[in-house]
């Protein structure tokens, strides 16, 4: 096709035919093995199709380069063209459900891209930051957390599949991987912390059902606890069972009383962690109408991800440590735990029967 320029010659019009001879050409340099200049040509094309906005075809054409790249073990090569594609996702900005298959298409990138790759972390920041405007949320969409935190699982990188696992709403997934990070990474004494910190932590983010299945898939699968109701078999879990339920059922004028007998029942086992103490104080402030103290600036998470959650709330830890001993089973907890359930109980039927379900999101 050609057009009238202004002196009257003839030129060609740059469009079809162009990005035909560029493709052909990338089919010979991907066959040929010359994988540096395939992936300059697929770069070529990036610029031309954003430019006409040709979202669609363009993430195609970045997917299957990304994926053919990598299959190569062009790591950072493919690695880059994946930063390309979360670009013209962002340009794109599609809705959640046309967003979602995106997601699942960038985590397969980067299940194939080494740890060791500097550029794998990029995109992995890029692609929860975008998927963040997809879902309105300041710390990224939970399905890009869930999807994250099964490939970090997968490598055996149980702590940050542990941190995104906290954002991704599958509490069944987090309980079970909470259950290899404590056979593996810690005691038998300190099985009940690595539940007990992660359930204060969806709670102060505002997960409760989160929380409530998290903690019901560890205590019933855990082969050291394989039990679904109280009395548990340290006091630490029967205070996060309670709490759960106290959170669940108080709607009235004696809930800040009964989270604060909640506490002082289960004081002991609470102090084996100080990271306890501020978690605790928020989930007062949220679910109990207690009143949030001042804290210290600069306290809170830290790594990538820090900056997110302490938008949520300040002082959410990474602490995976226990160093005290836990509590031992027997000795004065089942006579703790009657008192808490009685607690829990008692205010339970002072509810008024036509008060409004709290909003708790």
């Amino acid at each position: 096709m050609t057009t009238k320029a202004a002196n009257g010659s003839t030129a060609a019009v740059p469009g079809a035919r162009g990005v035909a001879r560029v493709l052909a050409k990338l089919e010979s340099s991907i066959e040929t093995g010359n994988y540096y200049e395939a992936h300059q040509m697929y770069r070529t094309l990036y610029f031309r199709y954003l430019s006409q906005r040709k979202y669609e075809e363009l993430l195609e054409l970045l997917y299957k380069g990304s994926l053919t790249l990598l299959n190569h073990e062009q790591h950072t090569s493919g690695a880059d063209l994946g930063l390309l594609i979360v670009d013209t996702l962002e340009k794109a900005a599609k809705p959640e459900q046309e967003a979602e298959p995106w997601m699942q298409k960038i985590a397969m990138l980067l299940s194939k891209i080494p740890q060791n790759v500097v550029e794998r972390e990029t995109l992995l920041v890029k692609a929860v930051k975008w998927s963040a405007t997809v879902c309105k949320s300041q710390v990224g969409h939970p399905l890009m957390h869930k999807l994250i935190a099964q490939i970090m699982w997968n490598e055996d990188n149980l702590a940050q599949a542990r941190h995104h696992f906290l954002l991704s709403k599958d509490g069944s997934g987090c309980g079970h991987m909470l259950i290899q990070l404590a056979q593996t990474k810690g005691v038998p004494s300190e099985m009940d912390l690595f539940i007990a910190q992660v359930i204060l932590q969806q709670l102060c983010l505002k997960e409760t059902t989160t929380a409530a299945e998290t903690f019901a898939t560890y205590t019933k699968y855990h082969p050291k606890i394989a039990s679904s109701e109280p009395p548990f078999i340290t006091p630490l879990l029967n205070f996060c069972f309670f709490l759960l339920r106290a959170i669940e059922t108080q709607q009235n004028q004696r809930k800040l009383a009964v989270f604060r007998t909640l506490c002082d029942l289960y004081r002991p086992s609470l102090e084996r962690d100080p990271s306890y103490e501020k978690y605790l104080q928020k989930i007062g402030m949220i679910f109990f109408g207690a009143s949030l103290p001042q804290r210290p600036q600069g306290e809170g998470m830290g790594g990538i991800f820090g900056d997110l959650l302490n938008q949520f709330f300040q002082g959410l830890d990474d602490d995976l440590d226990g160093d005290e001993e836990a509590t031992p089973a027997g000795g004065s907890f089942p006579r703790r735990a009657a008192a808490a359930a009685a607690a829990v109980s008692a205010a339970g039927r002072t509810e008024s029967r036509g008060a409004p379900k709290e909003e708790l999101d």
